[in-house]
């Protein structure tokens, strides 16, 4: 048995749990009516909640897909990318149980990768700061990682602090618009000049987009990242907001 089995599964949660489960049981109830309506002979109503059943069930499908294999491979592809030599400090913005951490950290085995976060169980499950350490210490990364827990509007961290910040579904937790705006330029501002930001969110990211033209950052970028990380379809796709510092 390998150290890394002795130690456990790497278990990143789900995001936003209480929506799948919303979903998947929502159409499994609906295909069952529809299926109890064409033995009592109602063909055309079974048939419209049948295939409303069957929208419902597969968007949540699409959603578990996401947070369990879809979002991993994407940001496995996004980190793999980063321009790094391996020394860097790189930050993560509401890092959870430490999907992106965890792959970040791998890139900088001389270097540092932190998360911080409030560790809010309602954005994941189980979302503490010892599962987070659970998955670190699993996927052997822990000696060049740092768990924070604080507030991405007042990071803790003094200016042009890291090489990357990177931050996925995080940001649109914050329920008003200047508040995600304090979190973009706080996030700017601990980011070194030439550092790369990525920001994924499927919500607000035009918003992220504009703050960082503001603060002044070059090469700001806004792409779909495609159907691996829908949240139960096209209508929830997940952007990325790309920028560098001057």
């Amino acid at each position: 048995m390998t150290a890394a089995a002795r130690r456990g599964r790497a278990d990143y949660g789900f995001d936003a749990p209480y929506v799948p489960l919303f979903l998947c049981g929502w159409g499994t109830v609906l295909i069952v009516v529809a299926v109890i309506t064409f033995v009592v002979g109602s063909g055309l109503i079974a048939t419209a909640v049948l295939l409303l059943g069957l929208f419902t069930l597969l968007s949540g499908i699409s959603f578990v897909y996401t947070t369990r294999r879809g979002k991993l491979d994407v940001w496995a592809e996004l980190v793999a990318e980063l321009p790094l030599t391996g020394r860097e400090r790189v930050l993560d913005i509401g890092c959870g149980r430490g999907a992106v951490l965890v792959r970040a950290a791998h890139r900088v085995p001389d270097g540092r990768a932190v998360g911080i976060d409030l560790w809010h169980r309602v954005d994941q499950t189980g979302n503490t700061a010892d599962a987070t350490r659970h998955n670190l210490d699993h996927e052997g990364v822990e000696g060049q990682s740092r768990l924070t827990t604080g507030d991405m509007r007042a990071l803790p961290f003094t200016d042009a602090s890291f090489a990357v910040v990177l931050s996925s579904l995080a940001i649109h937790n914050i329920a008003d618009r200047e508040g995600r705006r304090v979190a973009i330029a706080e996030a700017f501002r601990v980011l070194q000049p030439g550092g790369q930001m990525l920001v994924a969110d499927f919500r607000a990211t035009d918003e992220y987009a504009a703050t960082l033209h503001d603060l002044g950052a070059n090469d700001v970028t806004a792409r779909n990242l495609g159907w691996r990380f829908w949240y139960g379809g096209p209508w929830a796709a997940t952007k990325l907001v790309t920028a560098t510092k001057q």
